[in-house]
């Protein structure tokens, strides 16, 4: 069966690495050093990925820029003094286990023989989460939840004049994950699955002033189908087969402004994030699952009903001499995850997200430097799975080191 159900609700909904619900704005080491508040300001090879309109006005080459970065994710409690009478009496108190992983992001801008027109091509991850709970009472929903998703962005820029640029691209998306639950060994679900989805990407720039930049970039919906197989367990009955299961990549507008203050340049940038798109989870199998209990628990749509979001966010960049650029941001997210849907496969609540970091330049050509960021995320208390109860200690750490190359 398709991770259709690991997907769905992973990418729809677990512990996303980075930001509320399963996106993943940071994608470069000034994207981490400055929370994402990276748009009107773009102007590395990154800015093919962040705002491929500014490639117009600073593209004099081949320009490479390359991250890795280390995504810590806590070990989130759940603490209820309630108990399970559905499951002997287990108590519903919870811990997920602590999560990390590696992710790499590789940005290109290319030379063109065409007048006033830049090429770019990004490869990042927009997208993904892995948690896993430990004891029996979440095991039952959310045991285990990976997700990876892997963008590549090809982008274009054309100046029209010294102050308005446009640009865009294509996303080209491959997503694969990995669900599974279990109640003791009666009752289990292993999925696995994956997709190859497209949407698009638009970007405006425009410099009233020598010092102040507006900027507005747009990243379109896309709906991710997974399909894959896997295997149900239920006592008297069994599953084998296909199954798939679709869900949001949401829309998301972002609107900024960057000031030059001479050694600072300030940037504010208002990101609408729409994941109203995810209304329900809803499952498709070669057939109908019987009988009713065997339906409603695996095969039976789940309501959703996320919200919209804002997250506001703030950057500094100070040019502390001819080599070393210090940076730091900061930004307020909001979940999408509304109290009557949230679950343990998206424990999810509003953060404040701090991070700083730097770049120093080897020589005129190449450029180190390492950033970090930290996602706090609010304590929330709410019914999960029919147990009251509190999600802490909900925390996100990424380490992003960095090396870009101009030739």
């Amino acid at each position: 069966m398709k991770l259709h159900k690991l997907f769905a609700l992973s990418l729809a909904g677990a512990t996303s690495l980075y930001a509320a619900g399963y996106k993943i704005p940071e994608q470069s080491l000034k994207g981490t050093a400055l929370a994402a508040a990276y748009v009107a300001n773009a102007h590395g090879a990154d800015a093919s990925y962040y705002n491929p309109a500014n490639m117009a006005f600073f593209s004099k080459g081949n320009q490479l820029d390359f991250g890795l970065s280390y995504v810590q994710a806590s070990d989130i409690d759940f603490d209820s003094s309630e108990t399970v009478a559905a499951l002997g009496g287990v108590p519903a108190q919870s811990k997920a286990e602590k999560e990390t992983v590696f992710i790499p992001t590789l940005h290109y801008i290319i030379p063109s023989n065409f007048e006033n027109t830049t090429f770019g091509i990004s490869m990042v991850a927009p997208a993904g989460l892995s948690k896993r709970w430990n004891n029996t009472f979440a095991k039952k929903s959310a045991e285990e939840f990976t997700l990876k998703i892997v963008e590549l962005n090809p982008t274009i820029a054309y100046k029209i004049n010294e102050q308005f640029a446009i640009g865009g691209g294509l996303r080209a998306i491959y997503s694969e994950g990995i669900v599974k639950s279990s109640v003791g060994t009666s009752v289990s679900r292993d999925l696995e699955a994956d997709s190859i989805d497209f949407g698009y990407n638009l970007a405006l720039t425009y410099k009233p002033t020598k010092e102040t930049t507006l900027a507005a970039t747009y990243r379109s919906y896309v709906d991710i189908e997974v399909t894959g197989n896997g295997k149900l367990k239920f006592p008297g009955s069994t599953y084998s087969g296909g199954a798939s299961v679709s869900f949001p990549l949401p829309a998301a507008l972002n609107l900024a402004v960057a000031h030059d203050f001479g050694d600072l340049t300030a940037e504010v940038v208002y990101e609408r994030t729409y994941w109203s798109k995810y209304s329900n989870l809803d499952f498709n199998y070669d057939y109908t699952l019987t009988p009713s209990a065997f339906y409603t628990a695996f095969d039976a749509p789940r309501e959703k009903n996320w919200k919209d979001t804002n997250t506001y966010r703030l950057g500094l960049t100070y040019q502390a001499n001819k080599d070393l650029t210090l940076m730091g941001g900061f930004a307020i997210d909001e979940t999408p995850v509304p109290d009557e849907t949230i679950g343990f496969e998206l424990p999810d609540a509003d953060a404040k997200i701090y991070s700083m970091g730097f770049e120093y330049n080897l020589n005129e050509n190449s450029t180190i430097g390492a950033a970090y960021l930290v996602s706090i995320k609010d304590d929330r208390t709410a019914e999960i799975d029919g147990q009251n109860g509190t999600v802490t200690n909900s925390k996100v750490s990424l380490l992003t080191v960095g090396y870009s190359y101009s030739f």
